[in-house]
């Protein structure tokens, strides 16, 4: 008896001394990200980081290369899309940009959303790659939309995300 009385008091002792590691781990990053929260420097009026112009840029080029495509008479896969087809996906590119144009925190989030989901296509794109073509297209796709979206993070916490007012 006396020596199962034993492991059940290592035990516990085991169990106090992991959560104080665990508090001290807890307590040692809050102080690291409350160090990082305040090197950033907030966004001045009318200031936009130089990567959320990038993506501004990049979105307004993607949404008018969709309307321009389509007015063209462009084709996938051999047949012409429908018009409510290629509506939806330019208004959201074309919305997203206005957004991050005007450093909205709204904007450069659905524009992040829109990097992973591409980061997630080509990573699948490359199990599926049959020519050497295939798959450098694949990698230089995560490539350029992985930098991207590391360099979005830093710009989104300097626009923060604006504060609600309380319900009267």
């Amino acid at each position: 008896m006396a020596n199962r009385e034993r492991r059940r008091a290592n035990r516990s002792k085991r169990k106090a001394r992991s959560v104080e590691r665990r508090s001290q781990i807890t307590a040692r990053s809050e102080v690291r990200n409350r160090a990082a929260r305040e090197a950033l420097e907030p966004l001045q009026e009318g200031e936009r980081p130089a990567i959320v112009t990038v993506g501004a840029v990049l979105s307004g080029v993607v949404a008018a290369s969709i309307v321009i495509a389509y007015l063209a008479g462009a084709e996938v896969d051999g047949e012409r899309p429908e018009l409510l087809q290629v509506i939806p996906p330019a208004a959201l590119m074309g919305a997203m940009s206005y957004g991050m144009w005007r450093a909205r925190y709204w904007a450069v989030l659905g524009f992040q959303a829109v990097l992973a989901l591409l980061i997630v296509a080509a990573t699948l794109g490359l199990v599926g790659a049959e020519t050497g073509v295939q798959l450098a297209g694949n990698l230089a796709l995560i490539a350029v939309t992985g930098t991207l979206f590391y360099f979005m993070i830093k710009a989104l916490a300097r626009i923060q995300m604006p504060e609600r007012a309380p319900r009267e």
